[in-house]
């Protein structure tokens, strides 16, 4: 079994939204063959509790906007540290880079196939190392306005 066409839907908008809020590594898993109870996993991340939670709005309200869903459930909001939107065919995963590292969830679901994403996803892939290189530098890194 695959990922329906309208997980697959899902997923791209829900990228490209957190692409457009800056967020970091975003990849998405075609999870379909391992669990029943979702077709795919978005992950993203942010290096600041505040970037973290506007990404997830952004991606709340563009899917809704634009496609008509609502999540059933949302976890995680009042820490924003690793927030979870679940819209059944799809669960979205925005971390903050420290909860993204020690959690490693890609570790988990390496072995399923990833979803090809918008150009703008993909292009945020290696940004985590980047800001994190620049903090270390005392650089000011990219946060979302």
């Amino acid at each position: 079994m695959t990922a329906t066409d309208r997980s697959i839907e899902l997923i791209n908008a829900a990228a490209q939204a957190a692409a457009d809020k800056l967020a970091h590594d975003i990849i998405a898993y075609d999870v379909s063959d391992v669990l029943s109870i979702t077709d795919a996993f978005l992950l993203a991340s942010a290096p600041n509790d505040r970037q973290v939670k506007a990404i997830v709005d952004e991606i709340e309200e563009r899917l809704n906007k634009e496609l008509g869903a609502k999540p059933v459930r949302r976890e995680g909001d009042r820490e924003a540290r690793w927030v979870l939107l679940d819209y059944v065919d799809v669960v979205v995963h925005v971390q903050h880079s420290e909860e993204r590292v020690f959690y490693a969830l890609e570790r988990l679901w390496k072995d399923c196939p990833q979803l090809e994403l918008p150009a703008d996803a993909v292009a945020t892939r290696g940004k985590a190392n980047e800001y994190a290189q620049a903090q270390a530098d005392g650089g000011a890194g990219g946060e979302v306005s």
